[in-house]
């Protein structure tokens, strides 16, 4: 287990991505689809160098180019109540 939602945070699929809500506060998020593609690979237990690689082959992209974006986006999720992270991505960080 690495990056899980945090207790009362839902997600559904939308249209263009993902849509976060945290039931505690009602305030909802959302993601577009490449946001999308690496928290998928995250919640299914991926590591970030796994969401990264799916990222960059789904868009043709070097990988190195989207490493960052990945750490990013779990940095933002962090901050804003959404996922939990183990510390066990270290790799990536």
């Amino acid at each position: 287990m690495a990056v899980r939602l945090r207790d009362g945070v839902s997600v559904a699929e939308v249209e263009h991505g993902f849509a976060l809500l945290d039931e505690r506060s009602g305030e909802y998020w959302t993601l577009n689809p490449t946001g999308s593609v690496i928290l998928s690979t995250l919640l299914d237990g991926g590591t970030y160098e796994q969401a990264a690689r799916h990222l960059a082959d789904q868009y043709a992209i070097a990988v190195e180019t989207v490493t960052g974006d990945v750490r990013q986006l779990v940095d933002d999720l962090e901050s804003a109540g959404l996922i939990d992270d183990d510390g066990r991505q270290g790799e990536a960080r």
